[in-house]
């Protein structure tokens, strides 16, 4: 009895002491889970604030280096911009409203001419938006006196008409030209600034020409994405006002066409 009295009493310590080291165990293992979880939690914050970053770098981007530009050569470089670009959006609105159906309006005012004549004629030019029609309009008010009268006005009218066209077009030009220039002189004002500060300093320290040489870099790369802007509304607007000119040439020879039939069917 003694001898199984022992043996329960040495399983019984056995036991709690296995108990005993499972829940140290389990405590030790609970802080570096813990632990674990709080490292999880900061590298996905961590990740989300890189993504932020990412999404909205680009403009936080352009904002910094515009600031770092300096506000002498990069305002007027971005006063180019403005002004540029609202002299192109204003000449964009005016050509497309200036641009007409030049065969219809054709074929409108030859029908009208054949059946009222020549103010049902006038009627509809003045009824019609655009230089085309308004081409017309002096063609046909003067073709009583006789065509080659009718032709001279044509010809004047068109050179007005051409002038409304190509109106502040040479302003867009002047401000793809200054843009870039206007970078170059930043960039060679920032390179006298960064020599300054060596021969001030006696040392050539690449800490002295950095932030100068980045400044003249930031005015030269600004001034020519402004350029390079400017340029693709430019050639539009160009292309543009070629199309509404082809369109006015051929619409004076169709007038004077129309003007010749009409006058010799009058005859006979």
């Amino acid at each position: 009895m003694k001898r199984l009295f022992s043996i329960l009493v040495i399983a019984t310590i056995m036991v709690f002491g296995a108990v005993n080291v499972n829940a140290t165990n389990n405590v030790n293992a609970l802080p570096a889970s813990v632990v674990s979880f709080v490292q999880d939690e900061d590298q996905a914050a961590a990740a989300e604030e890189e993504v932020e970053e990412e999404s909205l770098g680009f403009h936080q981007e352009l904002k910094k280096r515009f600031i770092e530009g300096g506000p002498g050569f990069m305002g007027i470089v971005l006063l180019c911009l403005i002004l540029g670009l609202a002299i192109a959006i204003e000449r964009i609105i005016y050509l497309n409203l200036s641009t007409t159906n030049t065969k219809k309006l054709a074929q409108d005012v030859e029908d009208a001419l054949n059946t009222g004549g020549i103010e049902a004629a006038k009627e509809v030019c003045r009824n019609t938006k655009g230089p085309v029609a308004s081409i017309y309009y002096q063609g046909l008010d003067r073709a009583d006196e006789s065509t080659e009268a009718a032709e001279k006005a044509v010809v004047a009218y068109g050179g007005v008409q051409m002038g409304q066209l190509e109106k502040n077009v040479s302003w867009v030009s002047l401000f793809i030209a200054l843009a870039p220039m206007l970078g170059f002189m930043g960039t060679v004002i920032g390179m006298i600034q960064a020599f300054d500060r060596i021969e001030a300093a006696g040392d050539m320290q690449p800490s002295l020409v950095a932030g100068g040489i980045k400044v003249a870099l930031l005015t030269t790369v600004f001034g020519l994405i402004v350029a390079i802007i400017l340029q693709i509304f430019y050639n539009y607007i160009i292309a543009k006002i070629d199309r509404i000119v082809n369109d006015m040439e051929d619409a004076s020879i169709t007038l004077i066409d129309m003007l010749v039939d009409y006058k010799n069917k009058r005859r006979v």
